[in-house]
């Protein structure tokens, strides 16, 4: 059974295919990729929104990097979306649901992109819903390049994806949801790299 999983996961893993470039690394010189993304698994096909919000807690050290609870209590859930976490206070983190709008010429592009550079400014990791082959999946904004766009990991089974044109993906989808977060007073993540 457990080598079916694994099967399915590397085959899921490979047929996922982007609107647009994405890239794959081993390494990447993140403070984010180091202490979490290259420890983190998605463990079934459609928890990427709680593997998402359990990448930004391991970040800040809330828990520990074997921490999988909210996936296995989520598991398949179908019907989720990020409203399961909007509001929620998770070990001191309160997770925040932000842009839900129709995904059409009026989006507020220029907004979204404003709101996900202040909160990198900040120190903060921005959770986005991105199109994917068979639907939407769930990426970390870790930083913003030098030519502006932002870099943004995730997770299928062990196998990692690095988008580095965000921004290129979002405007071909008219916009998209994104989750943010705030912190309590003195929770601050082990290095706030400003790159």
């Amino acid at each position: 059974m457990k080598q079916i999983l694994i099967s399915l996961v590397l085959f899921i893993s490979t047929s996922v295919i982007f609107h647009a470039k994405s890239q794959t690394q081993e390494n990447d010189n993140s403070d984010f990729f180091d202490t979490v993304v290259n420890h983190h698994n998605q463990i079934f096909q459609m928890s990427c929104i709680p593997s998402a919000v359990e990448m930004v807690l391991k970040y800040y050290n809330v828990v520990d990097l074997d921490f999988y609870d909210l996936q296995k209590d989520w598991q398949n859930k179908a019907d989720g979306s990020f409203h399961n976490f909007d509001n929620k206070k998770l070990y001191g983190i309160t997770f925040s649901q932000k842009f839900v709008l129709p995904r059409d010429a009026t989006f507020p592009i220029d907004s979204l992109f404003q709101t996900i550079e202040n909160e990198l400014k900040s120190g903060r990791k921005v959770i986005i819903s991105l199109p994917a082959d068979t639907g939407w999946h769930m990426f970390v904004i870790c930083k913003q390049a030098p030519d502006g766009d932002f870099v943004s990991y995730s997770k299928l089974g062990n196998h990692t994806l690095i988008l580095r044109n965000t921004k290129e993906i979002v405007r071909k989808s008219n916009g998209t949801e994104i989750m943010t977060y705030s912190t309590s007073p003195g929770l601050h993540p082990p290095q706030v790299s400003a790159h």
